[in-house]
């Protein structure tokens, strides 16, 4: 369809720096947002002006439809500038910055002409609500068109007119579905619970658009039902409580306040789209200044700072993994998922073929098309022989933690690797200078330390040492981008970081496991805390042969001592969950936890003995310098433990709870159990302040 632009840089004298203006020849209006010096678009406040100067235009001559779209190729647009929308709450005005944005996209939803989103790519947050406020929603099938109202994750929810529109678009079940988890949909899914009309091809999006508008379309009788019944006065109390239901099993309330003000915001709110807009941007505007979306921001911000550490140039296209186990089979699977040419290498066939079966399950459950399975399986390969480390770009090892079986293995393999080929190791504990002294190249040398499970973890510690070359550590970040971790730089100093920091909470909690303090009462106590789940269930997940690996190469180094329930590693067949039996047992791979006695009081100190040692260590690790700063310890602890996101993080928790009152509860434990509570050095960084 024949167009021509009508508004750069003025549309009727409005001067426009973000929208593209352009009138098609069957009268339609396509503004295409393109936000001026920035990759992806966002939703600022200039944007947001600017659109309403359009907008206020429109009305006064309206065409006969108006499409919305998107000039980057990157995607519809991201959401708010969160950015901006920190520094509004650090000024005290977030309400007038939600105000501004419902009240475009109200100006939006009631221009006397037809409206249409047309979505490709991301369209998060800000991106939905204006979408929302159309009266079509176009989407692309593109494999990478997602659309969702991510806002609970950021402590807050949608302010700008989301939570009052999604509900009745499609009805309040699927709505909450989505605001309450963040959750993001393809365009089929979306097509699927009504939240979009259309799906169609990339190339005729824009047509296909105007084309809805033009013509119109009545939304099926059930989903008007739907959406009306769902949202009635009666509704809304029976529908209300199952909902916060829900969200209690997932979240305290103390812990993550969003959920529960949207619940009930929707739940007592009843009237008009004016009144329904006023209790949204109350309720969103009083979240947003409370320490938990402060702290999530904060995370945000951190996330996107690892990202960043990764550039694009890995030069790895082939990846070698020694290592069938649990962890270096589920490495080699990821890599292959995630586009890489894996080969897989044990001393049996055995253990190949058990890690190619669990590949097969990740490949199942990643990809529900079964048409693409077979050339990502395929990518991953059996090689028994080990001939792959002399083609690898990149040579993973991940066997046993003896120091003397990974240096003879370096021994083997490094001559038959390729020049500029990496060797890393996903050593968890052991220091780098302790494996790279016979290595005939330490410049291409490093750790890369993944978690477990390995799909679902999202960090990787890039683990240093004195002799590793700095384009090293650069391919390595950019090689954690490319299979979707975040990636964080360490010293190669016993346990690094994660385990480090780790391994004393862990310890305490044996600890007081051995004193007969129950383990279900000690997991209640860092669940309350915020932990994501008890350290009971963390060291019957991890293994406690694993565990006590872990414990005997860190106690040394960090001079605690290892309960008996550890110190004598683990019997066979009780290692934990992966044997059905360890400090509880389990069945279906949950854990089955003793009843607490009737009237049982846990310790007064047990959650200070839990956490002060984490934190204590934390201060630690930042006063050797095993991270660069504060904020690449509050990640790599928060991604790499799950670390109570809604806190900061451990150094962000101290600066917020005082240093100096958390000192001295650290002292009055050392008072009363002993030396391991002792302060360790870093306790008057001014960072901690």
């Amino acid at each position: 369809m024949a167009s021509h632009d009508i508004g750069l840089p003025s549309f009727d004298g409005l001067r426009v720096q973000h929208w593209h203006v352009e009138k098609r020849a069957d009268d339609v209006l396509v503004l295409s947002l393109d936000r001026a010096g920035e990759s992806v678009n966002a939703l600022s406040q200039d944007v947001l002006i600017e659109l309403d100067g359009l907008l206020e235009r429109i009305a006064i001559d309206p065409p006969k439809a108006v499409v919305f779209r998107s000039a980057k190729d990157s995607g519809f647009i991201a959401g708010a500038d969160i950015k901006e929308f920190q520094s509004f709450d650090e000024k005290g005005n977030v309400a007038g910055a939600l105000q501004r944005g419902q009240q475009v996209f109200q100006r939006l939803a009631q221009l006397p002409c037809p409206t249409a989103a047309a979505i490709h790519g991301f369209c998060m947050g800000g991106g939905t609500e204006l979408a929302l406020a159309c009266d079509y929603r176009v989407a692309s099938k593109d494999g990478s068109t997602r659309i969702g109202l991510p806002e609970v994750k950021l402590g807050i929810y949608p302010g700008w007119g989301g939570s009052v529109r999604l509900p009745k678009l499609i009805g309040a079940p699927a709505a909450f579905d989505m605001m309450l988890t963040g959750r993001t949909l393809s365009a089929s899914a979306a097509r699927g619970n009504g939240l979009i009309d259309k799906a169609v091809d990339k190339a005729v999006l824009v047509d296909s658009s105007a084309s809805l508008a033009l013509k119109g379309r009545k939304r099926p009788f059930k989903q008007r039902f739907m959406g009306w019944l769902t949202n009635t006065w009666p509704a809304r109390q029976l529908i209300a409580p199952m909902l916060l239901k829900q969200v209690a099993r997932k979240a305290r309330k103390e812990h993550y306040p969003a959920p529960y003000a949207l619940v009930n915001t929707w739940k007592n709110t009843g009237g008009g789209i004016e009144r329904k807009l006023a209790a949204e941007r109350k309720s969103v505007a009083k979240l947003a200044s409370t320490p938990t979306a402060r702290n999530l921001i904060r995370v945000f911000f951190l996330q996107e700072r690892l990202k960043a550490t990764g550039g694009k140039d890995h030069g790895i296209s082939r990846v070698h993994v020694i290592g069938a186990g649990v962890m270096g089979g589920d490495i080699a699977a990821w890599s292959a998922y995630k586009g890489f040419e894996v080969t897989l290498n044990d001393r049996e066939q055995r253990f190949i073929d058990k890690a190619m079966n669990r590949a097969g399950e990740l490949f199942a459950k990643k990809l529900r098309d079964e048409s693409k399975r077979p050339a990502v399986a395929a990518r991953l390969k059996s090689d028994l022989a080990g001939d792959g480390a002399a083609t690898a770009d990149l040579v993973i090892e991940a066997i046993i933690e003896q120091a003397e079986a990974k240096r003879g293995l370096y021994a083997d393999v490094e001559p038959r690797m390729k020049a500029d080929a990496l060797l890393t190791s996903n050593t968890s504990s052991i220091p780098l200078v302790e494996l790279r002294n016979d290595s005939a190249r330490p410049a291409q040398f490093a750790g890369l330390h993944y978690f477990n499970p390995v799909a679902l973890m999202p960090l990787v510690e890039i683990v240093q040492h004195d002799a590793m070359a700095d384009e090293t550590r650069q391919r390595l970040a950019a090689f954690c981008k490319a299979i979707g971790k975040l990636p964080v730089p360490v010293a190669g100093t016993p346990g690094f970081l994660v385990n480090r920091v780790l391994f004393p909470y862990m310890l305490e909690a044996v600890t007081a496991y051995s004193e007969g303090i129950p383990g279900k009462a000690i997991d209640k106590a860092a669940v309350k805390f915020g932990m994501p789940m008890g350290p009971i269930e963390l060291v019957d997940t991890v293994g406690l042969d694993v565990a006590a690996g872990v414990g005997a190469e860190l106690s040394p180094f960090l001079g605690l001592q290892v309960p008996a329930a550890l110190a004598g590693g683990a019997e066979q067949g009780k290692r934990g969950k992966k044997d059905g039996q360890g400090l509880y047992k389990w069945e279906e791979g949950k854990p089955v936890k003793p009843e607490l006695p009737e009237n049982y009081q846990a310790p007064a100190d047990l959650e200070d003995r839990l956490i002060l040692p984490l934190l204590n260590e934390a201060v630690a690790c930042l006063h050797d310098g095993v991270v660069a700063d504060a904020d690449l310890l509050d990640a790599g602890v928060i991604f790499g433990t799950g670390f109570a996101p809604f806190r900061g993080g451990p150094i962000q928790y101290i600066r917020e709870a005082g240093a100096d009152g958390l000192l001295e509860r650290l002292k009055q434990l050392q008072a009363r159990h002993g030396e391991r509570f002792a302060p360790r050095p870093g306790w008057d960084s001014a960072a901690l302040r």
